[in-house]
Protein backbone atom coordinates (compact mmCIF):
# COMPACT_ATOMS: atom_id res chain seq x y z
CA UNK A 1 0.00 0.00 0.00
CA UNK A 2 1.38 3.53 -0.86
CA UNK A 3 1.59 6.28 1.72
CA UNK A 4 -0.90 8.82 0.92
CA UNK A 5 2.34 11.29 1.51
CA UNK A 6 3.69 9.86 -1.85
CA UNK A 7 0.97 10.02 -4.01
CA UNK A 8 0.41 13.90 -2.74
CA UNK A 9 4.33 13.87 -3.95
CA UNK A 10 3.91 11.81 -6.58
CA UNK A 11 1.36 13.68 -8.03
CA UNK A 12 1.98 17.04 -8.21
CA UNK A 13 5.50 16.48 -9.15
CA UNK A 14 4.23 14.98 -12.43
CA UNK A 15 1.30 17.93 -12.66
CA UNK A 16 3.32 20.52 -11.56
CA UNK A 17 7.12 20.34 -11.84
CA UNK A 18 7.35 22.11 -8.62
CA UNK A 19 10.45 24.31 -7.53
CA UNK A 20 9.31 23.15 -4.40
CA UNK A 21 7.52 20.62 -2.67
CA UNK A 22 6.81 19.61 0.70
CA UNK A 23 4.48 17.30 2.13
CA UNK A 24 3.53 17.02 6.07
CA UNK A 25 1.56 14.08 7.05
CA UNK A 26 0.22 15.98 10.30
CA UNK A 27 -2.32 13.09 11.12
CA UNK A 28 -0.56 12.60 14.55
CA UNK A 29 -1.61 15.99 15.59
CA UNK A 30 -5.53 15.69 14.72
CA UNK A 31 -5.90 12.23 17.24
CA UNK A 32 -6.30 9.91 14.82
CA UNK A 33 -2.29 8.69 15.14
CA UNK A 34 0.54 8.58 12.94
CA UNK A 35 -0.80 6.23 10.67
CA UNK A 36 -4.22 7.34 10.36
CA UNK A 37 -3.02 9.41 6.96
CA UNK A 38 -6.07 12.11 7.48
CA UNK A 39 -4.70 15.16 7.37
CA UNK A 40 -1.65 16.91 5.63
CA UNK A 41 0.02 20.36 4.81
CA UNK A 42 1.45 20.88 1.19
CA UNK A 43 3.72 23.67 0.61
CA UNK A 44 4.11 23.96 -2.96
CA UNK A 45 5.95 26.50 -5.26
CA UNK A 46 4.83 26.33 -8.95
CA UNK A 47 5.37 28.80 -12.01
CA UNK A 48 1.60 27.61 -12.96
CA UNK A 49 0.41 29.80 -9.79
CA UNK A 50 1.86 32.86 -11.69
CA UNK A 51 -0.52 35.37 -12.41
CA UNK A 52 -3.47 33.21 -10.47
CA UNK A 53 -5.56 33.93 -7.41
CA UNK A 54 -5.27 32.18 -4.30
CA UNK A 55 -8.36 30.37 -4.97
CA UNK A 56 -8.01 29.18 -8.38
CA UNK A 57 -4.36 27.81 -6.91
CA UNK A 58 -5.71 25.79 -4.63
CA UNK A 59 -8.47 24.36 -7.46
CA UNK A 60 -5.84 23.53 -9.96
CA UNK A 61 -4.12 21.46 -6.98
CA UNK A 62 -7.15 20.45 -5.56
CA UNK A 63 -7.98 19.13 -9.03
CA UNK A 64 -4.64 17.41 -9.41
CA UNK A 65 -4.87 15.80 -6.17
CA UNK A 66 -8.98 14.72 -6.46
CA UNK A 67 -8.45 10.81 -6.15
CA UNK A 68 -6.28 11.67 -2.86
CA UNK A 69 -8.65 14.55 -1.08
CA UNK A 70 -11.61 11.93 -1.25
CA UNK A 71 -10.12 9.95 0.81
CA UNK A 72 -8.28 12.17 3.57
CA UNK A 73 -10.16 14.91 6.42
CA UNK A 74 -7.85 17.91 5.37
CA UNK A 75 -5.51 19.24 3.25
CA UNK A 76 -3.89 22.49 4.33
CA UNK A 77 -2.20 23.90 0.86
CA UNK A 78 0.69 26.77 0.99
CA UNK A 79 0.32 27.64 -2.90
CA UNK A 80 3.26 30.26 -3.93
CA UNK A 81 4.61 31.41 -7.08
CA UNK A 82 8.83 31.38 -6.88
CA UNK A 83 8.67 34.98 -5.83
CA UNK A 84 6.27 35.15 -3.05
CA UNK A 85 8.72 31.91 -1.80
CA UNK A 86 11.80 33.47 -1.70
CA UNK A 87 9.97 36.43 -0.65
CA UNK A 88 9.00 34.10 2.00
CA UNK A 89 11.95 32.49 2.86
CA UNK A 90 13.66 36.15 3.42
CA UNK A 91 11.16 37.49 5.37
CA UNK A 92 11.23 33.89 7.81
CA UNK A 93 7.25 33.58 7.38
CA UNK A 94 6.27 29.92 8.88
CA UNK A 95 3.61 27.78 7.18
CA UNK A 96 1.67 26.61 9.91
CA UNK A 97 -1.60 24.52 9.41
CA UNK A 98 -5.01 25.69 11.15
CA UNK A 99 -5.90 24.29 14.08
CA UNK A 100 -8.30 20.93 14.06
CA UNK A 101 -11.77 21.42 15.26
CA UNK A 102 -12.44 17.66 16.12
CA UNK A 103 -9.17 16.45 18.19
CA UNK A 104 -9.61 15.99 21.77
CA UNK A 105 -9.83 18.92 24.20
CA UNK A 106 -6.95 18.29 27.35
CA UNK A 107 -7.94 19.64 30.45
CA UNK A 108 -5.28 20.89 32.72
Amino acid sequence: MTLIKTQIEEILTEKLNPKHLQVEDESWQHGGGAQAQSHYKVIVVAEQFTGLKLLARHRLVQSALADVVSRIRALSLHTLTAEEWEKAESDGVGFRSPGCHNKPKTSL
